[in-house]
């Protein structure tokens, strides 16, 4: 019930800085008279207040910061994802599901504009929006795929030293943002979304190098696609393995590691409620050498 209810209350505005433009002292000093203040886990978000009441929720990409590229728009736990993957300076790497490029610009300044990240979605409608926000972002080490052609992905070859796999879901962990999408949701939707899980992460594995990485992540709080779903890719994959979220959290972040909410010390389930994100599941694998 408490969780219910935390997916029921307004969500605040959490934005990502783009560290290759600007700081958090710049952006919060920008965005002052909105409240902003620094994000309590990601150490380069952004916090505005949610609006009381029914007043709307303000435009912040209509800001002169945005518009110079400072920061983006991006949810405090999916910031966190990107964080944890563990892209770094000159490393190749693969956004699998990348829609419109957030966690592509959250890596690419992670890697400092170094190396390679190639982003790839099937969908061309999702993936349109990216090219105007690496621009605007000033990022040079993303090539972007073409959407749907995966003769042309898997003849990259396992040669990844990351995977992302930001994998389709039923988008539970976002309900406080999309209050509607809760009735949209069905019975029948779980096993749908768990077979384009389970394919992506296959696809996914084909793509990442010996001693390379696999990230998964979700914007959901349903076991069945979360946990579930690694304890059943592991099953297929007997050369992954999971690695502790603790370890890369003290490596990445530098902090405390939070509590997961479904109390489990490898993989990361964080909900409104207990840390004030959007529902999101991370797990970390990775690929024996042989």
């Amino acid at each position: 019930a408490e969780e219910g209810a935390a997916l029921a209350a307004r969500a605040p505005i959490d934005l990502r800085v783009n560290t290759l433009k600007g700081t958090r002292e710049k952006v919060v000093k920008a965005l002052e008279r909105y409240g902003a203040a620094p994000t309590p886990l990601a150490p380069t978000g952004v916090r505005v207040p949610a609006p009381e009441g029914a007043r709307k929720a303000l435009h912040l990409e209509a800001e002169a910061a945005h518009g110079k590229g400072w920061f983006e728009v991006q949810d405090e736990g999916s910031q966190l994802a990107a964080l944890l993957a563990g892209a770094a300076p000159r490393m190749q790497v693969l956004d699998l599901c990348a829609g419109a490029g957030g966690k592509t610009l959250a890596l690419a300044a992670t890697m400092q504009n170094t190396g390679q990240i190639y982003a790839y979605d099937a969908d061309r409608k999702q993936l349109r929006p990216i090219f105007e926000r690496l621009k605007r972002a000033g990022v040079r080490n993303v090539q972007v795929l073409e959407a749907g052609n995966e003769e042309a992905l898997a003849a990259l070859g396992p040669r990844f030293d990351l995977v992302l796999v930001d994998a389709p879901c039923t988008g539970s962990g976002t309900w406080r943002r999309k209050p509607d999408a809760k009735w949209r949701v069905r019975p029948a939707n779980i096993p749908e979304r768990q077979a384009e899980q389970a394919r992506v992460l296959d696809l996914g594995a084909s793509l990442t190098k010996p001693g390379g990485a696999l990230a998964y992540v979700t914007c959901s709080v349903l076991p069945e696609e979360n946990r579930d779903q690694v304890e059943a890719f592991l099953g297929r994959h007997g050369e992954f393995a999971v690695e502790p979220f603790t370890t890369a959290w003290a490596e990445r972040i530098g902090a405390v590691p939070p509590r997961s909410a479904d109390g489990r010390d490898d993989t990361l389930q964080l909900t409104p409620a207990r840390h004030g994100t959007d529902g999101f599941f991370i797990a970390l694998m990775r690929r024996h050498r042989p």
